[in-house]
């Protein structure tokens, strides 16, 4: 649910030119304060208010015209309908009630139109869930006449929003309205007969179907997008799926993308910070490396002057402590001192695969961790290729005796760094504990921040 007017007051950008004048006639609201809101990406904000006469007339005006977008009349939760604000900023509009099927416009083709479009869309999404709710427990066969249909629907509302945007050539409703097309489906006549029986094959041709079409009527440089909700959703909805979800699938889209937005800088600000958080919090193994390649190509080379001091000191530390332990780098060594205050260099371990791990014994998840990684990985598969590199990364070694004797974790290598020359909190990123890091034979950092399952499930498929 939106949360409305969660920043209450906001101080609109203008567009210096015609003047904004919307007359508005809402008999429900005679008497009340009704509001002019705003769409700025997910969410909204207030542009103006208006207290209505008894007749429910009032108008909401500025001297110069407001970016043009989508924009909600809003008097309470339950009561509210969207506007589009074209070009043409000067004209009125009549509703008996909240919905779009009442709304009358006077002196605006483009809002007009925009109501046109609200009413397909209503039917469009109507027609969707009965489709959907009829295949819930029909038979195959039904099943795939009702795809038809839904695939029929789905032509008509493209092609009446086609004809809609050629009505409205040249103006925001027309992009707006391209926007919202379906991704057509792809012809699957066209496709060889061995994709066509192969129900994987089908499947992946239709993801990459999906890939190379989705931007095909949205023009994500309009800056005008952004005062709808549209541009975040779509834009998350392709980077967390409709691309693969991989380091190496991403970066070259995400690259192209942000280069072809660069020259439009309301767009270019929003979209490489939303690529450097989304790739900052991503839960998916390695999407860090992306982090850390926008962070140097755009942030730590000068071209964010949005970035304040402090957001660029956090951006340069998390950087610092990422870039060396990031998937697919060659881990680096580490010569530590073991337990039994010989030194053990982790290039030096002979194994199919090693576990580099950093724990403390204070962090309440690593009492949990550590011994769940000694009995039911390293015990079944330390003979089968497997070391473990166990780095005691705090300071106190009768802390680390008692642990050690408790879970009995003498069987693996135990090794510490007593003043911390080596830098391992930097060049592994150990701010937190625990850390683990999957390496091959070559020591090749090949996962990481994996659970113990999958940890399991890895051993399986490769020891076992």
């Amino acid at each position: 649910m939106i949360k409305w007017f969660s920043i209450l007051f906001f101080l609109p950008l203008l567009t210096f030119g015609q003047q904004f004048r919307l007359k508005v006639e809402i008999k429900p609201a005679a008497g009340q304060k009704i509001f002019l809101a705003g769409y700025y990406l997910e969410n909204i904000y207030v542009r103006d208010s208006v207290l209505l006469d008894e007749k429910g007339k009032g108008l909401f005006s500025h001297d110069s015209a407001l970016p043009q977008g989508l924009y909600k009349i809003y008097l309470d939760q339950n009561n509210h309908f969207d506007i589009l604000l074209g070009e043409n900023q000067q004209f009125s509009l009549r509703n008996e009630t909240f919905k779009a099927e009442n709304l009358e416009v006077e002196g605006s083709d483009e809002m007009a139109g925009f109501r046109e479009y609200s009413l397909l869309m209503k039917e469009f999404q109507l027609k969707n869930i009965q489709f959907r709710n009829k295949m819930n427990g029909a038979s195959a066969f039904r099943k795939k006449n009702l795809e038809k249909d839904l695939s029929a629907a789905t032509i008509q509302f493209n092609n009446d929003l086609e004809e809609l945007a050629t009505r409205f050539s040249g103006t925001f409703l027309a992009k707006f309205a391209m926007a919202n097309r379906m991704i057509p489906p792809p012809d699957i006549s066209l496709l060889p007969k061995e994709v066509q029986n192969n129900d994987s094959l089908l499947h992946l041709a239709r993801f990459y179907h999906q890939q190379k079409h989705y931007w095909d009527s949205f023009d994500y440089t309009d800056e005008r997008f952004l005062h709808t909700p549209l541009y975040k959703k779509s834009l998350e909805t392709w980077f967390t799926k409709v691309l693969y979800q991989s380091y190496d699938s991403v970066k070259t889209p995400v690259f192209r993308f942000i280069e072809e937005v660069k020259p439009h800088a309301e767009i270019f600000r929003f979209v490489v910070s939303y690529f450097l958080n989304s790739s900052f919090t991503s839960k998916v193994v390695g999407m860090d490396a992306l982090f850390v390649d926008i962070a140097r190509e755009y942030y730590l080379s000068g071209q964010t002057p949005w970035a304040t001091d402090d957001i660029m000191e956090k951006i340069s530390e998390n950087v610092l402590f990422m870039e060396n332990s990031l998937v697919g780098n060659t881990a680096l060594d580490l010569v530590l001192e073991t337990f039994e205050g010989e030194y053990s260099s982790l290039h030096r371990i002979n194994a199919k695969y090693t576990l580099l791990l950093f724990y403390e014994p204070n962090c309440s998840y690593c009492k949990i961790y550590v011994p769940a990684i000694y009995q039911e990985i390293f015990q079944p598969y330390k003979e089968k290729g497997l070391a473990v590199f166990a780095v005691f990364s705090a300071i106190k070694k009768e802390e680390w005796q008692e642990f050690l004797i408790e879970h009995d974790l003498f069987d693996w290598i135990n090794v510490w760094d007593e003043h911390h020359d080596s830098r391992f909190r930097i060049l592994y990123d150990v701010r937190s504990t625990p850390g683990l890091f999957l390496l091959d034979e070559n020591k090749k950092i090949i996962a990481k921040k994996l659970t113990v399952e999958q940890i399991k499930d890895f051993m399986e498929a490769y020891l076992d």
